[in-house]
C-alpha cells in the first residue's frame, strides 16, 4: 500500500501537470491536423485540380528547421525575411524566444516528438515497472551527440555559408517545395529512417526520450540558448525537507535536490519537480530570483508562442508569396528536385 502511494505521488498528474499534457497533446493532434491539411492541399494538385481544394496552413512550416536557420542567416545579412516560406523563420524565432524567457519549454510543452516519447517512457513504465538509465559515462558520451550535431548544422549555414549560395538555396524550387518534400518523407518512410523511428520508438519504451535526450540538435541549440533565461528552478534550503522526490521525478534527470537553482540546457520548465514538492515553498519556477505560482509559468509559455505567432501574422510575413499557379507549375516537377 506504502509503494502504491508512492507511485501515484510521483507519477500522478496534478491540474498543473494535466494541464501541460493538454497543452501537448492538443500540439500533436494540431501538427497532424496540419499534415492531414497539406496532404490534401497536394493531393488536388497531382490530380490535376480533379481532387477538391484544401488550404495549406503556413504553421507546416514549423518542420523546417535547416531551411529556418538558412532564412535566418539570410534576414541577418541581407534584413530580408524569405518570403516563399517566411513562417519557418517566424516560429524559429519564436521557439527561440521562449528558450530565452521560459527555459526550453518548447521541448516540453509543444513539440510533437517530445510528446510522442514521453508517452512511450510512461508507457514502458507501466508495463516494466521501471525505467533504465546508461551508465553516467556513457550517458554524457551520448549527450554530447546533439551538440555536435548543432555544431555542424551552425559551422555548415551560419558560418560557411557563401551569400551567394544562401540567395541561390532560397531562390530553388526545391526550398519552395521543401514543405511537401517533407511530407513525402513521412508518408513513404523506408529503409534506414524507418528502422531508425522504430529503433528510438523501442528504446523510448525502457528509456527517458532517448532522441530528445542524445541526438535532437533543435532541442541542443534552446538548451544552449536557456542558458541565459531569467527563469530557472529554484530550491528554498529553509523550506526543504529533503526527501528528494525532485529529483526522482526530474525527467532530465537533474539533482534538483542538492542544487539551490537549475540552469541546465537540459532543464525543459516541465515543472514536473515542482508539482512533485510535497512542502510548500520548497520549490518553484523563478523569474529574476522572484518564485511564480505554478499557474503563471504555463501562461507565460502560451504568451510567448501566441505573440511570436500574431507578430508574424500582423508583421505580414506568415503566408508564403507562393501561387496557385506557382504550386501548379512545382508539385509536378517534385520527383525531379533532388537539390
Amino acid at each position: 500500500m506504502k509503494n502504491n502511494k508512492l507511485y501515484r505521488f510521483l507519477i500522478g498528474h496534478s491540474p498543473v501537470l494535466r494541464f501541460r499534457l493538454l497543452v501537448q497533446w492538443g500540439m500533436l493532434f494540431w501538427c497532424l491536423l496540419l499534415g492531414i491539411q497539406l496532404a490534401l492541399f497536394v493531393r488536388h494538385f497531382e490530380s490535376g485540380g480533379s481532387a477538391a481544394y484544401y488550404p495549406r496552413f503556413p504553421g507546416v512550416e514549423a518542420f523546417l528547421p535547416i531551411g529556418a536557420l538558412v532564412s535566418l542567416k539570410n534576414w541577418l545579412i541581407n534584413g530580408q525575411v524569405d518570403a516563399v516560406h517566411p513562417a519557418a523563420l517566424v516560429l524559429f524565432l519564436t521557439f527561440v524566444g521562449m528558450a530565452v524567457l521560459t527555459r526550453k519549454s518548447f521541448c516540453s510543452w509543444l513539440c510533437p516528438v517530445g510528446t510522442v516519447e514521453e508517452l512511450m517512457w510512461k508507457l514502458g513504465q507501466r508495463i516494466f515497472g521501471r525505467l533504465w538509465h546508461p551508465w553516467a559515462w556513457l550517458d554524457r558520451l551520448l549527450q554530447s551527440l546533439k551538440y555536435l550535431l548543432l555544431i555542424f548544422f551552425v559551422k555548415l549555414i551560419l558560418i560557411d555559408m557563401p551569400a551567394a549560395v544562401l540567395k541561390g538555396f532560397l531562390a530553388a524550387p526545391y526550398w519552395a517545395v521543401s514543405d511537401i518534400k517533407m511530407l513525402h518523407f513521412f508518408t513513404g518512410l523506408a529503409g534506414i529512417p524507418l528502422l531508425t523511428i522504430v529503433v528510438l520508438s523501442i528504446l523510448s519504451l525502457f528509456f527517458r526520450n532517448p532522441w530528445c535526450r542524445y541526438l535532437c540538435p533543435y532541442g541542443a541549440l534552446l538548451g544552449v540558448v536557456s542558458l541565459f533565461s531569467p527563469s530557472r528552478i529554484r530550491r528554498d534550503s529553509h523550506h526543504c525537507i529533503d526527501c528528494g522526490a525532485c529529483s526522482r521525478v526530474c525527467p532530465a534527470r537533474l539533482p534538483v535536490a542538492t542544487k539551490d537553482h537549475i540552469i541546465s540546457p537540459e532543464c525543459t520548465g516541465c515543472l514536473t519537480c515542482v508539482d512533485k514538492c510535497p512542502q510548500p515553498g520548497a520549490l518553484a519556477m523563478a523569474l529574476l530570483s522572484k518564485p511564480l505560482p505554478k499557474w503563471l509559468f504555463p501562461l507565460l509559455v502560451l504568451a510567448v508562442f501566441s505573440f511570436g505567432v500574431a507578430g508574424g501574422m500582423l508583421s505580414g510575413h506568415w503566408q508564403t508569396s507562393l501561387t496557385y499557379a506557382d504550386y501548379q507549375r512545382l508539385i509536378p516537377l517534385i520527383p525531379l528536385l533532388s537539390h
